[in-house]
């Protein structure tokens, strides 16, 4: 799941469909029909899927806004209504029917009023997991009255999104931060490796891409060699966005807040979402790629301790999931994971949802009530419901639950994977489920294949997730606990009283507290003895 409160650090999503919104005795209103054209001045032409958004002008702060989009927090705030287009040229108009695919509902539903519109072309179809990316068009925010009858104005696709610099930090970055970000830069190298196995997986080519940062007094030619951690984001991160990471873990060495290591971030994004670097039947064998691969690639290129008791794993989210899916599943490759909420690891809490229960749903309980998503303050901020059909209207790939299903899911015979659960009703389909307990529930991996796993795994899983967790991922937690105590494993798995998905690092003024023990725990086990 997401890493961050940020549109790139979380999540899900749906597609509203049904009947046509209808006045109070019950005669269905007109579709409203949008127009929107692309501007002559674009260059090219173009194709994707067409996203519209509306929301009330009176929920627009000081009434600017910069743009009009969707909001995990706040899901049912903006309207959002699709299309796919196979092709707009310059000067060229699509119609857009926002009663069609909708979200929360059609657009004729909207109470009569002023809202703030602007639609958006999806150019690459990642608009799930990237948001508004390279290349997609825009229009300018729009001022428009909705009352009964009144048409809509033709919305113009006028600019193109740009390409961002990744070193460009977040305002939220502190200034210390940006102040070391030049001299950081100088020990961050980009390391792309085209991989056989995926390329002929793929039938086109693959390469798995990192970020290696050295630490201070790192000399290639030397003999000093270093323990190595594999980090790697949540939902929502990629390759161009680990600039924060890389300065910080830089600025931390120098000030030797952490012990001196090499940090490989791996990048685990791609067209359908995270692929968690699992060794899937969908997204292809990353697993096998990277441990048979990339590392010997790497530690050919770099001073690495090159053996297990010198390579760790460290992740949040969906990252934290990969990583503790690695450790479990090539326990010979690494000497230990930290993984931080992590994304379910028993499908029997999957976000609170026992998935091989009979009848079993992802939008309903068996009393009924809608099964939560997220929460803040112990507040359900939005249900499963919600972001699946969130999700299916911004587009079919990329999505965080789609991703899961990239993942976990057996191929079917469109060549997409399998749902889970059915999108218009919730009901999960128990021979995919049983499919996921089979290849891809962590916990049923160490129950059943316990005795052989434990020479090289025990002691080597450490977990951290709050008790408050926005996703609910302390419950999935909570029972692989239970079963590795019932295995009598050693493990260190620990629970933040209060804690969520977002502040799980923070103590007092250090937002990278939990991080620093984190780095010199993995230190304390390459180097014995010289650990805090």
């Amino acid at each position: 799941m997401k890493s961050s409160p940020a549109r790139a650090a979380l999540l899900f999503a749906f597609l509203a469909g049904g009947a046509a919104a209808t006045h109070a005795d019950d005669a269905p209103l007109a579709h409203r029909i949008v127009r929107v054209t692309l501007d002559g001045a674009v260059d090219k032409g173009t194709s994707g899927r067409l996203l519209l958004f509306a929301m009330p002008a009176a929920d627009a702060k000081d009434g600017k806004i910069d743009a009009v989009d969707t909001n995990p927090f706040q899901p049912k705030a903006v309207s959002v209504a699709a299309r796919e287009v196979s092709w707009i040229a310059p000067g060229q108009s699509v119609d857009l029917d926002a009663d069609g695919e909708a979200f929360p509902a059609g657009f004729s539903a909207l109470p009569p009023g002023d809202y703030l519109f602007q639609a958006v072309l999806d150019v690459n179809h990642d608009y799930n997991y990237s948001g508004r990316h390279a290349g997609d068009l825009v229009s300018e925010v729009t001022p428009v009255k909705l009352s009964p009858g009144a048409s809509v104005p033709t919305i113009k696709l006028s600019k193109s999104v740009p390409a961002k610099d990744p070193w460009v930090l977040p305002p939220s970055v502190p200034q210390a931060l940006r102040d070391a970000l030049p001299e950081a830069r100088q020990h961050a190298h980009a390391e792309v490796l085209e991989s056989p196995l995926l390329t002929a997986f793929a039938g086109r080519p693959l390469s798995i891409r990192a970020w290696v940062v050295t630490p201070p007094g790192y000399d290639a030619n030397g003999s000093t060699r270093y323990p190595t951690v594999y980090l790697t984001h949540g939902f929502g991160g990629g390759f161009d966005r680990f600039a924060p990471t890389m300065t910080y873990l830089w600025t931390a060495m120098t000030k030797k807040e952490i012990p001196p290591m090499i940090w490989v971030l791996l990048d685990e994004s791609g067209p359908t979402g995270t692929h968690e670097f699992a060794d899937s039947v969908n997204n292809g064998p990353w697993g096998q790629a990277l441990t048979t691969e990339y590392i010997p690639w790497l530690e050919g290129r770099y001073r690495m301790d090159a053996k297990p008791s010198g390579r760790f794993l460290n992740g949040h989210s969906s990252g934290g999931w990969a990583t503790l899916w690695l450790q479990t599943r090539y326990p010979t490759v690494f000497g230990g994971t930290w993984s931080t909420s992590p994304d379910p690891s028993d499908f029997r809490d999957f976000t609170g949802i026992d998935i091989y229960a009979p009848n079993a749903n992802a939008y309903k309980k068996p009393d009924g009530s809608a099964n939560p998503l997220v929460r803040d303050k112990g507040k359900v901020i939005a249900t499963f419901e919600t972001f699946a059909k969130l999700e299916r209207v911004l587009g079919p790939y990329g999505g965080q639950l789609a991703s899961f299903e990239w993942v976990f899911s057996p191929r079917g015979k469109d060549g997409r994977p399998q749902p889970m659960f059915n999108r218009d009703t919730g009901a999960v389909d128990p021979d995919v489920a049983a499919y996921w307990r089979a290849h891809y529930d962590i916990a049923q991996r160490l129950r059943t294949q316990w005795p052989a796993l434990k020479p090289d795994l025990d002691g080597k899983i450490h977990l951290f997730v709050g008790t408050a967790d926005t996703f609910y991922l302390d419950g999935s937690a909570r029972l692989l606990k239970e079963t590795l105590d019932g295995l009598h494993a050693k493990s260190d798995i620990q629970f933040f009283p209060g804690k969520t998905h977002f502040d799980l690092y923070t103590e007092g003024d250090d937002r990278q507290a939990l991080l620093k023990k984190i780095a010199w725990a993995m230190y304390g086990v390459a180097r014995p003895g010289q650990g805090k």
